[in-house]
């Protein structure tokens, strides 16, 4: 027993000396640690350096810049994913022409004949390595198919006349509100004044109460109200039980709760619980493209099933209370709007569906700092929250869109502009930069329609600047901004929802969705139209093009 005391002793006493030194050689790491962050000098950070702007403008002439090569690589490689589908499909069509040749001639008969009484000729190897060959491609061919997705309808939200928010009445609310002061409300106006926004455009009614109602409950109303009767009308419209849904995706910047936003739908419709449920949050005026995206990739992974897509962004809760300057403009442009989309990779949706979907390019440049921190949501001085924009935004945003578009060229463009983008290129290698122009290709050529991101007048101007749209593309924006602001993520199908209401889509035409959000994200969607498409969407009864014009004459 005395021998078994001290054995416990001594080991209790090796215990302690280790944990000692462990101490001691922890202790002697973290202080190395913080010797290494002190002395080591600090990362410089790249910082973007956009286009200069032209004299007379506030906006950077990208037509005058070049483009980085790594953009035409992404859309070259983009080309090329569907090239071993191209290559199998005239080897396959020559093997079955052979085959064909061989049994007419009677080959094959003889073949089998001679197989049968004597030892393999060389013939025989011939066919055994051509229906081989011919089973190989035939396989590739479908495994590397992808599985369409087709946009079965989709329905635009219009919120009720006692929502609208003329001019007046916005710097009458603003005023008795007593959280803006006199410079405020006439930078305000000035703003509102340039912004093509018409005095038909609509914001929760508790904005306009005194004191403002802007609770979590007020926010969750103001989302049932716009979503679930988007959801309810495009499930109208195509016929499909909320139990049929495979997948539903809800985009929302700024307002995103517990339960979700995504579960709130699911709730109210009662939906399956298989559902698989998507909540994208923070992403933006293009996150509607984001979320048709992640459609598109879930299709690819379920089969014969629906997708339902919710693009909105909430006012209630992210209206801004306070006087700083480059947090005011979102006051300014932002209305109430939702958007819900059905999309399907059924076969049998072929005939009925809309739009089928051809490309999606996204392009990010989260990487670099300037474009990151051009739109941020944060507090100002006197802690008041709200979204702040940058005043590099719009060269930022040019970046964005040329990096978008170069990607996109390859994808979209006719040969013969590629050919002219291609030679231009060299040349300019060659001869030097200075010497000749760069060329912009003609995106006429590649699109019947283009829905443009309402983000604000100057956005639609220098975009049809850029790419030299006639004013038929982008009507369809302008009115867009006019009639209803800014509506964030769910603006281009609101566009989309004018061209088919006012001047209608044919079978086979191309529309284009280009849509910018912060991060900073410019994104674009392709989609060829399945039938000729001429619904009236509610939301645009009773518009008035021939107000809208004289009206925005007025302010230049």
């Amino acid at each position: 027993d005395e021998g078994r005391a001290k054995a416990e002793v001594h080991k209790q006493a090796a215990k302690q000396y280790y944990i000692r030194f462990a101490i001691i050689d922890a202790a002697s790491i973290d202080l190395q640690r913080s010797v290494d962050v002190i002395v080591s000098p600090p990362r410089r950070k790249a910082k973007m350096q956009p286009a200069k702007a032209t004299r007379g403008s506030h906006y950077p002439d990208y037509r005058k810049t070049d483009v980085a090569a790594k953009y035409i690589k992404r859309g070259l490689v983009l080309v090329c994913r569907h090239a071993p589908t191209f290559l199998l499909l005239p080897v396959a069509a020559s093997l079955v022409l052979e085959l064909a040749n061989m049994l007419r001639t009677g080959e094959l008969l003889k073949l089998w004949t001679v197989a049968s009484q004597t030892d393999l000729t060389f013939n025989l190897v011939t066919v055994v390595a051509c229906c081989s060959v011919l089973l190989a491609a035939v396989l590739s061919f479908f495994l590397l198919q992808t599985r369409p997705v087709y946009l079965v309808d989709f329905s635009v939200y219009k919120s009720p006349d006692s929502w609208k928010i003329p001019k007046q009445l916005f710097f009458d609310c603003s005023k008795a509100s007593q959280k803006f002061t006199p410079e405020s409300i006439e930078f305000q106006s000035k703003i509102l004044a340039r912004s093509g926004l018409g005095d038909e455009t609509y914001l929760p009614p508790g904005l306009a109460q005194q004191p403002p109602a802007i609770s979590m409950s007020d926010a969750r109303w103001e989302f049932e109200q716009v979503c679930f009767t988007a959801v309810r009308d495009v499930l109208a419209k195509t016929g499909v039980h909320p139990r049929q849904i495979g997948c539903v995706i809800v985009n929302c910047s700024l307002f995103n709760p517990t339960p979700s936003l995504s579960a709130m739908i699911m709730n109210h419709f009662k939906m399956s619980s298989n559902v698989i449920n998507y909540n994208l949050g923070g992403m933006g005026c293009s996150a509607g493209i984001v979320a048709v995206d992640l459609a598109r990739q879930m299709l690819q992974l379920l089969p014969n099933t629906y997708v339902l897509v919710v693009s909105t962004e909430n006012i209630t809760q992210n209206w801004y209370f306070g006087n700083t300057k480059s947090m005011l403009i979102p006051n300014c442009l932002f209305r109430v709007g939702g958007a819900a989309m059905l999309l399907s990779n059924k076969r049998m949706d072929a005939w009925r569906s809309k739009y089928e979907l051809q490309h999606v390019v996204r392009t990010h440049l989260a990487a670099n700092d300037a474009a990151f921190n051009c739109v941020v949501e944060q507090e100002d001085a006197e802690g008041t929250r709200g979204v702040k924009l940058s005043k590099e935004l719009m060269a930022i945003a040019g970046e964005a869109l040329k990096a978008n578009i170069t990607t996109l060229g390859p994808l979209v463009l006719p040969i013969s502009e590629q050919m002219l983008f291609a030679a231009n290129l060299l040349v300019r290698k060659t001869l030097g930069k200075k010497r000749m122009r760069p060329y912009i290709p003609d995106f006429k050529l590649a699109f019947e329609h283009v829905c443009i991101h309402t983000g604000g007048r100057g956005v639609i101007d220098e975009i049809e600047k850029q790419l030299s749209l006639t004013p038929e593309y982008v009507d369809p924006s302008r009115a867009t901004l006019y009639r209803f602001g800014n509506v964030s993520s769910s603006s281009i199908w609101y566009v989309l929802a004018y061209i088919e209401s006012c001047k209608g889509v044919c079978k086979g035409d191309r529309v284009w969705q280009l849509a910018f959000g912060s991060g900073f994200k410019c994104n674009s969607a392709v989609w060829r139209a399945n039938r000729r498409i001429s619904d009236k969407h509610s939301a645009w009864d009773l518009f008035d093009h021939d107000k809208m014009a004289a009206d925005l004459a007025q302010h230049p």
